[in-house]
């Protein structure tokens, strides 16, 4: 009997992986419909898989199930949005306050941190990155970096699955908006302070780095979201809209 169990599990990821990055990408924004059978449709698998891919996206928090399997990407909720960055700022502050031994000193992981974002973001602006998309990573590594110097794996993880859940917004922030050469200064002098043995002004530096983010929150539209995937994929064939009891 042939064990189907592997290739089961390799479609699932393939389809978990592409409508992750469909929504990243915002080929499908918040409040795009769809259902199992479309899914299934459109990356040649059967419901099976597509099913379990959707379950996943699911616990990431990326979308949720309605009725008689349908789907939708989660739509924009301001107050979600709210308590991800309150999440953020909470655990970035504390784990950059944890960075500081009891005599105010850094400890060796500290800084190799340190080191290794300073050659990354103290750079001439002609060496700036300018594509939003590379930012995007670069300013996700230098937020997790902060965190996972402080040597606790517990808010490591809560950290990557706030990260997970506001990608969108940071992706709309640096990719279609103004404040790349922002985040480089912004990240500089939180680097700086750091390095300065100045604990309390890097934590308020970071602290209001991240409100400045979490108030672009406040600007997300859904006709916003809409320019942003024409320009982003101006070419793309949306997702099948899921049909109707009595129409199949």
């Amino acid at each position: 009997m042939k064990d189907t169990t592997h290739s089961r599990s390799s479609r699932a990821d393939h389809v978990y992986f592409s409508v992750r990055d469909d929504i990243f990408e915002m080929r499908l924004l918040p409040g795009d419909r769809m259902t199992e059978g479309s899914i299934a449709e459109r990356f040649g698998v059967s419901r099976t898989p597509a099913r379990e891919a959707l379950q996943r996206l699911q616990s990431d928090g990326l979308m949720r199930g309605y009725v008689r399997g349908g789907w939708e990407v989660v739509p924009i909720d301001f107050k979600r949005f709210e308590d991800l960055y309150e999440m953020r700022k909470l655990i970035e502050t504390f784990s950059v306050s944890r960075l500081f031994g009891v005599d105010g000193t850094l400890s060796a992981t500290a800084l190799q941190m340190l080191d290794r974002l300073h050659r990354i973001w103290n750079v001439p602006h002609t060496q700036r990155v300018r594509d939003g998309r590379q930012l995007v990573s670069l300013d996700e590594a230098f937020h997790e970096a902060l965190v996972l110097a402080a040597g606790n794996a517990e808010l490591s993880a809560a950290m990557q699955r706030v990260t997970d859940r506001i990608r969108l917004v940071r992706r709309l922030d640096l990719v279609y908006g103004d404040c790349i050469d922002d985040t480089y200064d912004e990240h500089i002098a939180i680097l700086s302070a750091i390095r300065d043995l100045a604990a309390d002004r890097a934590v308020a530096l970071l602290g209001s780095h991240i409100q400045g983010s979490r108030a672009e929150v406040r600007t997300l539209t859904t006709e916003r979201l809409q320019r942003a995937r024409t320009a982003s994929e101006p070419h793309s064939a949306p997702y099948a809209p899921p049909r109707l009891r009595g129409t199949i």
